[in-house]
């Protein structure tokens, strides 16, 4: 692995175990009593899921929460012994033994389940209604890209909606500075393409969509009007942790054929030289390099004019 590669990783290793450490205590899972109860979190977790599923065996109970199994007999024995779970056979397959809260376990679980809907309440309450769906987003964010890792996550494109035009320019300026050492100058550029766009766009002669992979913005790309009969390409971008999935591929194709039906002869793109990834995709799309010169707004770069003819 390249020692920048390396370097990356090892930041992200120290970020995600500050924030299991700063979670952790956050919710109390280190306290003796999980929700002040005599419960330990495992113990709870497993009134949580008798309470809320019918019919559940003590193979699926210790599947689903990825409890050892002898771990899990010993809660399941010193429950049956408070008198909060009781088993019975199964009507399917005499063998089984399912599991269920008695009356006493549910008087046990109903005030817990209540107190830690108090305690979520409390920190939400804390949070302004705004900071409150960034960190329900971003929650949701962590269980989307961590419940299913190895399984490939859907790739979709949409539409723009409210707050994508910006969040496109943002992370395009974002990626283009951190990756190529480009300007204010070049982010003002961005930022301009982008509020032409919403300003003055020609409904039907523009349009903008945004990639989502695994339900997360991942890219963008607009067509606005260059001219009666050309049209240009803008802020196509992918993010670094969704490329390989074909989403510029797909952008580029979505920019191209809505190019065509639109009535459009032809379709530029600007790149420069550095922008390998960008300048490959152009070149397997049939675009051409027609004009190189130098612009301030790409540094030290060298802008490239791309076309492609429809």
């Amino acid at each position: 692995m390249r020692p920048a590669v390396e370097a990356d990783l090892e930041q992200r290793v120290a970020a995600i175990r500050r924030f299991n450490r700063f979670y952790t205590r956050r919710i109390g899972v280190l306290r003796p009593g999980f929700l002040g109860s005599r419960f330990s979190l495992a113990q709870v977790r497993v009134l949580y899921e008798l309470a809320h599923r019918e019919t559940l065996t003590a193979a699926a109970l210790s599947r689903d929460l990825s409890l050892d199994p002898g771990y899990l007999s010993r809660i399941l024995r010193n429950f049956e012994a408070r008198r909060l779970v009781a088993r019975t056979p199964s009507g399917a397959d005499g063998r089984e033994m399912l599991l269920s809260l008695t009356p006493r376990g549910r008087d046990v679980f109903v005030p817990l389940s209540s107190r830690q809907r108090d305690e979520i309440v409390s920190l939400l309450r804390g949070l302004a209604p705004g900071l409150q769906d960034r960190l329900v987003d971003a929650m949701q964010t962590i269980e989307r890209l961590l419940e299913a890792p190895s399984a490939a996550p859907p790739t979709l494109l949409r539409l723009h909606g409210p707050g994508d035009l910006g969040w496109i320019a943002y992370r395009h300026g974002a990626l283009c500075v951190q990756e190529y050492g480009l300007g204010p100058r070049f982010e003002a550029r961005v930022a301009e393409t982008a509020a032409k766009f919403l300003r003055d766009a020609d409904r039907n002669g523009s349009r903008c969509w945004v990639a989502e992979h695994g339900g997360i913005r991942a890219g963008g790309a607009l067509v606005m009007r260059q001219s009666g009969t050309a049209a240009a390409a803008r802020l196509l971008f992918v993010e670094p942790w969704a490329r390989g999935a074909g989403l510029g591929a797909r952008l580029l194709d979505a920019c191209v054929r809505f190019a065509g039906e639109a009535g459009y002869r032809h379709i530029r793109a600007d790149a420069a030289r550095e922008f390998r990834a960008a300048r490959g995709l152009l070149a397997r799309g049939g675009f051409r390099v027609i004009r190189r010169r130098a612009d301030g707004a790409f540094g030290r770069l060298m802008r490239e004019t791309w076309t492609l003819r429809l």
